[in-house]
């Protein structure tokens, strides 16, 4: 069981965003330790993201099954 990403600082910053757009601010600002974390939480994600994607690759390509198919035409005649 791989170890839990912490979202807790993203749901911050999503907090922080609409309470920005509730007062009209025009800025969000974020403590260098919020900002630490939400880079942290975001690179994480991105990890398990490209993880992911590569070990459904592998899996779909192992699972493809190749199969040959061999078509022969037969040009026939033209006789009446």
């Amino acid at each position: 069981m791989q170890n839990q990403i912490n979202l807790t600082p993203i749901t911050q910053f999503i907090q922080s965003v609409r309470a920005a757009e509730l007062s009209q601010s025009k800025e969000v600002k974020l403590p260098l330790q919020q900002a630490r974390l939400l880079s942290l939480a975001l690179s994480e994600i991105q990890d398990k993201l490209v993880q992911d994607y590569e070990s459904l690759y592998i899996k779909l390509k192992e699972s493809t099954n190749t199969e040959v198919v061999s078509i022969q035409l037969d040009g026939g005649d033209f006789k009446n």
